[in-house]
This record gives structure tokens, sequence and C-alpha cells, in this order.
């Protein structure tokens, strides 16, 4: 592969309508279960929400955050706000080359990737200030973006973008954030071109979402889930 190069191709898929959080979350475990090649997923959110990480406890987030649309991640990691930030999902199925990758060093490319594309991007003046850190701070909060960990995309010393992983039989599912930064229009296409030799574009199906929709009630917008211990 060429430099900054990771996988052959990648379904770009831009989820221009708003979801609501249980929705979001439930999209992005089916399309890893039906994915036959990587997928980069971009989407928004129906309400302002908050999701947190698998081994998260929910006390402190439903009381620090009580007008937010609540719900559990699948992946890891801390608290994560969202309505104002830039979301996204990057899916590698099992079947894919890239799933023979170590989760830490997918993790790493990905977020090398996204601060190329910053660096690079013309209308602002990145080139200099984002970096991607290598080591993990002490956690200081429940909030992902008060504790920058190994390979997290830093501006000014601040941590702009982060993101946790989950591995399963499937495959890996990468769910990332890009918060309190100007980004370019067109980021979804210039990052999938620099995780990607050919990128190709994709749809939620409706098979897709009614399934998603499914999970959803069954799952993430059930207390059981949600408010798990």
């Amino acid at each position: 592969m060429v430099p900054g190069v990771h996988c052959e191709i990648v379904e770009l898929l831009v989820d221009s309508r708003p979801r609501p959080a249980a929705l979001n979350m439930a999209l992005d475990e089916v399309l890893l279960r039906e994915a036959r090649r990587p997928v980069l997923r971009v989407y928004g959110w129906e309400r302002p929400a908050v999701s947190y990480g698998y081994f998260e406890p929910w006390e402190p987030v439903a009381v620090a955050h009580p007008g937010r649309e609540r719900v559990r991640r699948w992946t890891g990691g801390g608290v994560v706000l969202h309505g104002e930030d830039w979301t996204y999902s990057f899916i590698v199925p099992r079947c894919d080359a890239l799933a023979a990758v170590r989760p830490p060093e997918i993790y790493c490319r990905v977020h090398k990737a996204l601060a190329r594309v910053l660096r690079e991007w013309d209308d602002a003046d990145y080139e200099n200030e984002v970096t991607v850190t290598t080591e993990t701070a002490e956690k200081s909060s429940q909030s992902c973006f008060e504790n920058p960990v190994a390979y997290d995309v830093m501006i000014g010393g601040r941590k702009i973008a982060g993101a946790a992983q989950r591995r399963s039989r499937f495959g890996l599912l990468h769910q990332g954030s890009l918060q309190g930064v100007a980004v370019p229009d067109d980021l979804a296409g210039r990052l999938a071109y620099a995780l990607a030799r050919e990128c190709v574009p994709g749809i939620v199906g409706s098979e897709t979402l009614e399934q998603a929709e499914r999970l959803a009630c069954e799952k993430y917008a059930t207390e059981a889930w949600c408010n798990r211990v």
C-alpha cells in the first residue's frame, strides 16, 4: 500500500438524517454485522445527547446531563456529549485484511489520518497545531475529552478527537467524535480517501434500518442496557 492508505476500499455512508441516540448505536452494531468491506459512517443526532462507554457507571451521567438523551455505547471509553460534534464510525468486518491489525494500531491510523486531513485543510491554519499524542494522561474525570489517551488528536494541548472501540466476532467497531474545532464541509470524503485507496458511496437500506430500529427498542433504548451495573 502507498503511504497513508490503510485499506483498499472504503464504503462512505453519510447519514444525512439525524437519528435518536439509541438508533445511532443500533445502526453501528447492525452495520458491523452486515459489512463486507470497511465502512466509514458519518452521522448526526436528533437532539442533544450524551453517550458513555460500556463499563461507565450511569448514575453520574444522568445527574450531570439531565437534559440530554442518554445512551450506553457498545464500545468502551468515557462520557461524550453529542449534538454539536462531528461523529463518525469506522467499521472493519472480519473478512477484510485490515481486521488482522491490532485495535490500538487501527486507532492510531484513523487518528493520524484525521489529523493529516485537518493539517492539510487550506481554510484553517492547523498545519503546525494539530498533533497526535503518544501518551495516555492520568484519568481526571469521566469525560472522554478531558482524558487524552495515546493516539488522540490534540490542538494547542487540547483534545479535539477521541474514540472508543469494540472487537467482536463480526469485526471491529471504532466510534469517534471530533469536537470544539472548525472542520471542512467535505471532511467525510477527505477522511475516506485518507483511509483507503478507493471510496464508494453507501446508504442505510430499509432492511438495515428496520433491524436497527428493532435493536434500538430491544437493547439501546432500554433501562436494562442504559442503567446496567
